[in-house]
């Protein structure tokens, strides 16, 4: 059976941050494949700044290129309407019925899971994978996790960087270089984003 890593998200941009988790992901959990799954309409939070469908497509690709085992998905850019996880756990359970599915978030995500739109079918689909990214957050997780079940909660080292950071050093006029993939960077000046 094979097991796939799902990590959806606005990434908008995507940046250094999300790609530091993937490969403590993909390092600390053996996955077969992961998916990086830009959201369509977050249902979670409000879309400041959201650059269209097609750029946050195209700089996911262009950040994830090269990194073995990982794939960049359009399944909730297709569907209409907020991505709620349950749907697109849904359609990927169509297209790989014999998948074994880990669902990766922060640890904020994790602590209003309880709340998101048929999280207990979500939990029928998928294990949960939650990633402690501060000092003292893994025991509250841990406790947050057993509470949900099928939740684990996975160390890595802190990287604090934010897409929102990312869109005000633009708008500013200031250097990304350290923030984004240089190919990210360059196609966000190149097609005048964020500014």
């Amino acid at each position: 059976m094979e097991r796939f890593g799902i990590y959806g998200g606005t990434f908008n941009p995507i940046h250094n941050g999300h790609l530091h988790l993937i490969r403590a992901a993909c390092a600390q959990l053996s996955f077969d494949r992961l998916l990086v799954v830009p959201a369509n309409i977050p249902p979670h939070k409000a879309a400041v700044d959201l650059a269209s469908n097609r750029d946050r497509l195209e700089m996911a690709r262009l950040a994830t290129a090269g990194m073995p085992g990982v794939w960049v998905s359009d399944i909730e850019l297709r569907a209409r309407g907020k991505s709620y996880t349950v749907l697109t756990l849904e359609r990927l359970r169509a297209l790989f019925p014999e998948c074994r599915f880990t669902l990766l978030m922060g640890a904020d995500m994790l602590e209003s899971f309880d709340r998101w739109h048929r999280w207990r079918d979500i939990l029928k689909l998928a294990d949960i994978a939650a990633f402690a990214r501060n000092e003292g957050e893994e025991s509250l997780l841990e406790r947050k996790a057993a509470l949900i079940g099928r939740a684990r909660v996975v160390r890595v080292e802190p990287l604090p960087l934010s897409s929102t950071l990312v869109r005000e050093k633009v708008r500013r006029g200031e250097d990304i270089s350290d923030l984004v993939p240089e190919p990210v960077a360059a196609y966000i000046y190149e097609k005048g984003l964020y500014r």
